[in-house]
Formats: structure tokens, C-alpha cells, sequence
């Protein structure tokens, strides 16, 4: 026999239920975006061709807990301090690909980069540099980041070298627009 409170008891354990999965889903969600894996929109054309203005992708963060960014990666971080005296917010993130690690030497000559004084081939550019930038040995927990759209990127060789501690993680995966999903490739 059901009295008039049973309806009322079940309507709160129903709510209740619901409050814990949108708690624990909630949880999950902040848990993978902090230390696994996050989305991120590209605001510019500095990565053309590789990646457009409106792309949306998938940075991973797990990598590099266990070795350090590598050459050619394409990464996500925040602003050096040289950007951010440019008026830039310390969480305004870029996205760039890591030209130089520490000990290596990238300069730009006769519309080439070079890493280690030998011309990098590089398929994923859009146009040669036309500019000139003399060599320069990268230090310790430091990294050289360019666009891959050279002519059009607020890249290192403005603003100079990266430190390791503002990497947020490797762009991995595109995931808009539709008909450019896809894995991000060197």
C-alpha cells in the first residue's frame, strides 16, 4: 500500500541520482581537461597551411610529463613574459611548432631555416621566410617556436626563445571542421 509520501521519497532519490552523475561527469570533465587532454580553437592564420582560423583541436598533456617537447611538434602554450609586456594575457595561449630544442642552433638565411647550420626541408610551410634571423644557440628548458605560416607569425624570431614551463601540451588531433578531421601531422 503506497501513501502519499512515497511519490514525494521517489522524486528525491531520482533528483538525487541525477545530481551525482552530473557531479561525478562534471569531476571527469575537469580531471581530463587539467592533466590529460584539452580543446582548443585557432585564432589566427600563423599555422597555414597546417591549420586554419576556426580549426578546432585536441592538445594532449600526458606526453610531456615524460620527455620534453620535440622537434617539429606542434604545441600549445602560454605567452613568455615578452609577449605578455606586449599587452598579451598570460593565459591567451599560441599554438607553434618547436623549431629549436635546447643546444641546437636555428637561424634563417636566404629565405631557409636552418637547424645546426643544415637547411631544414619543410613541407608544411606556406611560403619561405623573407627575412633574415642570425643563429642562435637555444638554452636549457628553452625552446624556438615559428608558425607555419613564416611571414605572418609572432613567432621567436620576434620575441625570442620559449621557456619549457609555459608548454600546455601537443596539438594531436583536429577535430572541426568536418571535412578536416583528422590526426595533425608533421
Amino acid at each position: 500500500m503506497t501513501t502519499p509520501e512515497t511519490p514525494k521519497i521517489q522524486w528525491r532519490a531520482v533528483l538525487w541520482d541525477n545530481f551525482k552523475t552530473i557531479a561525478i561527469a562534471l569531476l571527469l570533465v575537469l580531471v581530463i581537461r587539467t592533466f590529460l587532454a584539452e580543446p582548443r580553437y585557432i585564432p589566427s592564420d600563423s599555422m597555414l597551411p597546417t591549420l586554419e582560423t576556426g580549426d578546432r583541436v585536441v592538445v594532449e598533456k600526458v606526453s610531456y610529463r615524460f620527455h620534453p617537447p620535440q622537434l617539429r611538434d606542434i604545441i600549445v602554450f602560454n605567452p613568455p613574459q615578452e609577449l605578455q609586456s606586449q599587452g598579451y594575457l598570460p593565459a591567451q595561449a599560441f599554438i607553434k611548432r618547436v623549431m629549436g630544442t635546447p643546444g641546437h642552433a636555428v637561424g634563417v638565411h636566404r629565405q631557409q631555416v636552418y637547424l645546426d647550420q643544415q637547411p631544414l626541408q619543410e613541407p608544411y610551410i606556406a611560403t619561405p621566410p623573407r627575412y633574415e634571423f642570425p643563429d642562435v644557440t637555444i638554452p636549457d628548458h628553452r625552446l624556438f617556436v615559428m608558425g607555419d605560416n613564416r611571414n605572418n607569425s609572432n613567432d621567436s624570431h620576434i620575441w625570442g626563445v620559449l621557456p619549457e614551463e609555459n608548454v600546455i601540451g601537443r596539438a594531436v588531433f583536429r577535430f572541426w571542421p568536418p571535412d578536416r578531421i583528422g590526426w595533425i601531422t608533421l
